[in-house]
């Protein structure tokens, strides 16, 4: 039988995985918008040889970010039905709020870079503006909600980004 208590949380999830969701389509859309700007109009302003090992650098640190904000978010579930604040400080989380995110802007970046794409680069930044603003927001205004003063407290302690 499911308490009202695990309802809510059941609620909270499926809308947070919503807006999410949306977020990450911003991210996918910001992303094809440089591509076909970097196909119609190409600039390549800085060599390749100077990119190339920062985007590669990015490419793989970006997604070792998502991997580890995913694992630590999927164990977190699993964990804690009552979550405290020094529970939501764990993985990436301790660092940042929003390390998912962050890790895609990383390789979005380093995609940028390595194919030389100031479009790519400055619609990346754009996008986690954007994500940050608007569903981030929406997506912490949920987790308040669902675990009150301990998400709270857990947002005035640790950074959005970093």
């Amino acid at each position: 039988m499911m308490t009202d208590t695990n309802k809510e949380n059941n609620n909270c999830k499926e809308s947070v995985h919503r807006v999410l969701a949306h977020s990450y389509a911003v991210f996918f859309l910001v992303f094809l918008l440089g591509i076909v700007l970097d196909i119609l109009w190409p600039i390549r302003i800085i060599p390749k040889y100077i990119l190339n090992p920062i985007g590669v650098l990015l490419i793989i640190i970006g997604p070792l970010l998502i991997v580890w904000a995913q694992n630590t978010s999927g164990r977190f579930i699993k964990r804690y039905p009552h979550p405290t604040t020094k529970d939501f400080k764990s993985g990436p989380y301790a660092f940042m709020r929003g390390p998912t995110h962050t890790g895609i802007t990383v390789l979005l970046i380093g995609f940028g870079f390595i194919t030389n794409s100031p479009y790519i680069i400055i619609l990346s930044f754009l996008a986690a503006l954007i994500s940050r603003r608007i569903f981030l927001r929406k997506q912490e205004n949920l987790l308040c909600k669902a675990y009150g003063v301990e998400y709270e407290q857990y947002q005035q302690e640790v950074s959005s980004w970093f």
